[in-house]
């Protein structure tokens, strides 16, 4: 019981680290937790690396975390996949991949994942063309079409 609360409480430090902008202070509470599979841990550390936060951005390892914490269920992290797999940042490019991560953050009312999935349904970006399927996300990101 110990070990959890103490692992909870370096969990909400480094995030309060993260959310205050001392990053090499979240990193050095958050790294453990990554690495110990925490996905808020795994994301908020791949945040980090990806925008160069703590030095040089390393996508390389931003990708890694990502994945770690998106595999988990991780909802952000998800949503982080399907732009770096848009973009081709840290991994190949991949626009029906990226489609695939973006449903997933989607399925958990991600408005920026509905929007982004729907301008790709509307673009026919990584998915056949669908005008109405990109209405419909659209509309349940909270647009009025």
């Amino acid at each position: 019981m110990n070990a959890i609360n103490n692992a909870d409480m370096e969990l909400g430090s480094g995030i309060a680290a993260f959310e205050g902008k001392h990053f090499a202070t979240a990193m050095q509470l958050l790294s453990p937790l990554a690495a110990a599979g925490n996905a808020e841990a795994q994301y908020r550390v791949a945040i980090m690396l990806q925008n160069g936060l703590i030095g040089s951005p390393n996508l390389d390892e931003a990708a890694r975390w990502m994945m770690a914490a998106a595999n988990q269920g991780h909802a952000m992290a998800q949503h982080g996949i399907g732009f770096m797999y848009l973009e081709g940042e840290g991994m190949e490019k991949n626009p029906a991949e990226a489609a695939v991560w973006f449903r997933k953050a989607a399925d958990h009312g991600l408005a920026g994942s509905l929007t982004t999935l729907a301008m790709m349904y509307e673009q026919g970006l990584g998915v056949a063309p669908d005008a109405a399927k990109a209405k419909e996300l659209y509309k349940q990101a909270g647009f009025d079409m």
